[in-house]
């Protein structure tokens, strides 16, 4: 897959990427110069209890897999982070087959976290906030073709219940500037990328796609959602 940079909009997301554009206290208007802008969307209005599990599942698909896992890497709460493919079957799942887009599998991310920590809404409200753009379809800026899709993968019928009501909820206030597409695809399988493509933002900071696309999300995260950012992020390699 060929991932393709325009220098103009590299250096705005650099300087952001830098905390250049925007600060604290602006942040009910905050909005990066990009076509992906975060924006302070409101918490859903329904959302799943803890019970006394201590540790739950979610999975998201929103662009290339880099920037999501990034962005959940630095989410307190949120114990583990692992890019994959979900949606298609494990024979087609490697790089190279849903790279050509007809595997019927997304690049996703599969999250693990302590749900006395942090809610599966909040994470739907991260996701939707500065992950990725939920209106774009089949795409993710330069990243074109049904394996950038835009999705939520649930693993109970909770999750799948809580992420149809909070898109009709974002829609309702039109959160928007035109209507939400992101797929809610229950009863999916999710496999583990490649080890080379985990912890991929964090490894390699410089790369210009991480610089232009994904360091300014997860600047995002950090200056809109404050209250839940971890400065190390928690990591694959780690975690092995």
């Amino acid at each position: 897959m060929y991932r393709t940079t325009f220098p103009a909009r590299r250096i705005r997301q650099a300087l952001a990427a830098v905390g250049l554009l925007a600060t604290a206290a602006f942040l009910p208007l905050f909005a990066r110069t990009s076509a992906e802008a975060a924006r302070v969307l409101p918490a859903p209005a329904l959302d799943t209890a803890p019970g006394g599990a201590t540790s739950q599942v979610a999975v998201f698909a929103g662009g290339c897999f880099w920037g999501v896992q990034g962005i959940f890497q630095h989410v307190n709460g949120v114990t583990s982070a692992v890019s994959g493919y979900a949606g298609g079957e494990k024979k087609t799942a490697r790089y190279e087959i849903v790279s050509a887009g007809r595997s019927g599998h997304a690049e996703a991310v599969k999250v693990t976290f302590d749900p006395a920590k942090i809610s599966y809404g909040q994470l739907l409200q991260i996701f939707f906030s500065v992950a990725h753009d939920p209106t774009e379809l089949d795409r993710q800026g330069p990243d074109v073709g049904s394996q950038y899709r835009s999705a939520v993968f649930p693993v109970t019928g909770g999750q799948a219940h809580v992420a149809k009501a909070y898109i009709a909820q974002l829609d309702q206030a039109r959160a928007f500037n035109a209507p939400i597409v992101t797929k809610i695809e229950p009863e999916m399988q999710f496999h583990p990328a490649e080890d080379y493509h985990q912890d991929y933002a964090t490894r390699h900071p410089s790369n210009p796609y991480i610089m232009s696309y994904d360091l300014p999300k997860i600047q995002s995260l950090k200056l809109v959602f404050p209250l839940v950012w971890r400065a190390t992020p928690v990591l694959v390699a780690a975690s092995r």
